[in-house]
């Protein structure tokens, strides 16, 4: 298994984060992004604004699974700031999860930024494409 250190020696600047708030969700999302599933993210604009290291067109970022581990490289090819209420069904479904629909993704992403401490309809999002460059 390759450490995280190991990893930024080839991808030097890349950033080490899980997705989602839990264990279980981050090796979810993990295999969703390694089986191609999953090519879009987003988060509120709020959250962003309070990152040590924001994210920028062409990063790469190392995803970890839910035991930190290092699975997968990404490199960011688009970001765009989007009302909550705005998001499409093609956005939707770039983001893999569940049954691919904008009702599914509304759903939970509403139960997510609840979790996380604030949600509306009309809230920002920083929404991400990217593509997997590596494979660990």
């Amino acid at each position: 298994m390759r450490t995280v250190d190991d990893v930024k020696m080839k991808y030097p600047g890349a950033n080490a984060w899980q997705m989602g708030d839990s264990p279980e969700l981050a090796n979810a999302l993990a295999d969703l992004i390694i089986r191609g599933l999953k090519t879009a993210s987003c988060g509120s604009l709020a959250s962003y604004q309070h990152e040590e290291f924001a994210p920028r067109m062409g990063s790469y970022n190392i995803i970890l699974n839910g035991e930190d581990e290092p699975v997968c490289v990404i490199r960011l090819v688009s970001m765009q700031l989007v009302r909550f209420c705005d998001v499409t069904a093609e956005y939707a479904r770039k983001e893999g999860e569940g049954d691919l629909s904008l009702a599914y993704w509304r759903k939970e992403h509403q139960r997510f930024f609840t979790r996380e401490g604030y949600f509306s309809e009309d809230m920002e999002l920083i929404a991400e494409e990217f593509e997997v460059v590596e494979v660990l």
